[in-house]
Order: structure tokens, then C-alpha cells, then sequence
């Protein structure tokens, strides 16, 4: 299955857009992330208090947590223009350069997916973050001369899900470096009560406990699917989501009690049928269950770990008593293998 075909996936989808006009402006309107919140309110506050931009900072964390949002939010408290780009869009040296040659003071460029910046584009941004120079080559050959051009001073704001993938000297550059986790089921209720009241959409607080629990602790995907229930609602209830119609809307795109959907219950029965729940390579699940292995590692395999479903061991992945309680397969006869023993308790 395409990720893009999946309801439960944090990957931004085209009708997602809908989700632009339901972000916070503020960063007091904000839910969840606490602690991550109240530093970013420090640094926000002390930069006004200097009247200087802030410092360059990287968000990471699974797609649909509010890494982007989290950058509007920053230029509105800093009464600063944001340029959106992406890692894959900068190309070129000449590409990115032609963005900070139009930066002025103050402003906030964004980078999503800046984890994907090449090399000859990251050279070119490690002065333009540290001394806010920019050196380009002007001519060929031996007529060729370096100028060096001052930049306003600006503030670069990365997000990324794969942090490791970024290059060190890049990383370091990021004055301060947030991690962005799973939302937990009230800040979950309290975000989809609110995107409710905004899309005046009616729905009880029962309603909204079920949506939220389904969500997978990612607000993209709780929209995404409060906009399907609404449509199952309005087309066979009276309107009103109520934890009935949540759980029947849900019945019918197949995504059970726990947020998972047909892919992430395959792969487990996978894992647990045709290999005795492992451990089994990640390359003998994917020709098991028809599923391309690099999908498996970045899409399905996080949640179903964090859910505590599945444990990666240098052996391979291993499914965990909760996967067999929730599939409702005996484990009689299981028998994990003496190595792994002690990492499963």
C-alpha cells in the first residue's frame, strides 16, 4: 500500500491543506509539547527583550507532529516573514543562494526535510549560519575570484524526521535542537475538540476520547480521520460524532482500537505466523508480506515499536506479547530465543 493511500500516516497528504487554517498562532495556544513549549517560550522571550532574531534551531521527530506549524507559530511571536523551502528543492549552491540574497533582518527561513540538502548546498549554508556571510565564485578558470557578501543576520529553523542523517557540521550549527514527541491521548481529545468547534463540526466528549485514542498521537492523522468520521456521520448518522459513530466510521476504513490499520496488522501476523514471531531481517518481511523493507523500517515499524508491538534486536525484529494479545493469538508454544531474553522485560 502507497503511503499516501493510508489514513493513518503522518506523511502530509494533498487533502491535508484543510489542516492550515486549524494551526495555533500562538504559542500559548498550543497543546502538548509541554516542556518543549516552555523553552521555546525562554528563547523567544529573551530575543525580544534584545530585539535580536533568535538563534538557529532544529525540530525533529515523526512526521505530523507540528514541526511546521511549530515554525509559523515562531515568526508570528517574532513579528517575522518565514520563506518555506525544502531540502529536496535546493538543488543547486546557486539555488540557496539565491534565497539568503533575499533574506533581510530578522527574517525566518525554513527548511523541511533538511536532512536531504546536498553537500555542495550544505558548504554554501554553514557560513551564512555562523557569520552570516555568503562566499560565491564569480568567472572560470584562472579568472575566477571568490566575493564574499554580508547577510542580514536571519534565523534558519530545521525540521527533520531523521536526524541522524544530518551532516555534523550542519547540526552543530543549530543553536538549539528540539525532539518532538507522540501526543498523549487528552492533549490528543483537546486538539480534536478545538479543530472540531473550528470546522463546527458537533461531537460529544465520548466521541472525541475514542477519535483521539485511534489517532497514534500525531494531530495530522486525528484531523485526517475527524474529517472522515464527520463525512460518516453527516451521510449515515444525524450528524453528531458520538463514540458509536466513531467506532463504525473506523470499523469501515478498517483501523482498530489502537490506531492500527490492515498493513500494520499484516505485518505482524507476518512476523508472528510465518516466523514464530521472530526474530526475523527485515528483508525476509518485506518479501513475506509484499511491503517494500525501506517502508517497513520508516512508516510502519516506528509506531508499532512505540506502541510496544514489535522490538528491533541486532537478530531482527521480534513481536512482542502485546502484538499477540491484540491479534488474539495464542502464545502457547512461543518460545523466544535465549539472547533475547532479557531485552523483552
Amino acid at each position: 500500500m502507497s503511503d499516501d493511500d493510508r489514513l493513518v500516516t503522518g506523511t502530509l497528504r494533498r487533502d491535508d491543506r484543510e489542516n492550515i487554517a486549524l494551526r495555533p498562532k500562538e504559542l500559548k495556544t498550543m497543546i502538548g509539547q509541554d516542556n518543549l513549549r516552555d523553552r521555546l517560550s525562554i528563547i523567544l522571550e529573551a530575543a525580544s527583550m534584545r530585539q535580536e532574531p533568535i538563534d538557529h534551531l532544529l525540530f525533529h521527530g515523526p512526521p505530523g507532529l507540528g514541526k511546521t506549524s511549530l515554525a509559523h507559530v515562531i515568526a508570528n511571536e517574532m513579528g517575522a516573514n518565514i520563506r518555506i523551502t525544502a531540502g529536496p528543492s535546493i538543488e543547486r549552491a546557486g539555488d540557496l543562494a539565491a534565497i539568503l540574497t533575499h533574506l533581510k533582518k530578522g527574517d525566518i527561513l525554513f527548511i523541511d526535510e533538511v536532512h536531504r540538502l546536498g553537500k555542495a548546498v550544505g558548504e554554501i549554508l554553514y557560513p551564512a549560519m555562523e557569520d552570516f556571510v555568503l562566499d560565491i565564485v564569480v568567472g572560470k578558470g584562472p579568472a575566477a575570484k571568490n566575493v564574499r557578501l554580508n547577510l542580514p543576520r536571519f534565523t534558519v529553523i530545521g525540521a527533520t524526521t531523521e536526524l541522524s542523517l544530518i551532516a555534523g557540521p550542519l547540526r552543530d550549527r543549530f543553536g538549539e535542537n528540539f525532539s518532538l514527541e507522540y501526543y498523549t491521548p487528552e492533549a490528543m481529545k483537546i486538539i480534536l475538540v478545538r479543530a472540531a468547534g473550528m470546522l463546527k463540526i458537533e461531537i460529544d466528549d465520548e466521541g472525541a476520547s475514542e477519535m483521539a485514542r485511534r489517532g497514534r498521537g500525531t494531530p495530522r492523522i486525528g484531523l485526517r480521520l475527524l474529517r472522515r468520521v464527520r463525512d460518516y456521520a453527516q451521510a449515515r448518522a444525524d450528524g453528531v460524532i458520538t463514540r458509536e459513530v466513531t467506532r463504525d466510521a473506523l470499523a469501515l476504513m478498517k483501523i482498530d482500537e489502537r490506531g492500527l490499520d490492515e498493513t500494520d496488522r499484516r505485518i505482524l501476523r507476518t512476523i508472528i505466523e510465518k516466523f514464530d514471531g521472530g526474530p526475523v531481517g527485515v528483508e525476509t518481511i518485506s518479501a513475506a508480506s509484499s511491503e517494500d523493507s525501506s517502508t517497513i523500517q520508516s512508516v510502519y515499524e516506528p509506531y508499532l515499536i512505540q506502541q510496544g508491538f514489535l522490538k528491533l534486536t541486532k537478530q531482527g525484529r521480534i513481536a512482542m506479547p502485546a502484538a499477540y494479545d491484540h491479534l488474539g493469538i495464542p502464545m502457547k508454544g512461543i518460545r523466544f530465543p535465549p539472547a533475547q531474553q532479557q531485552d523483552l522485560f
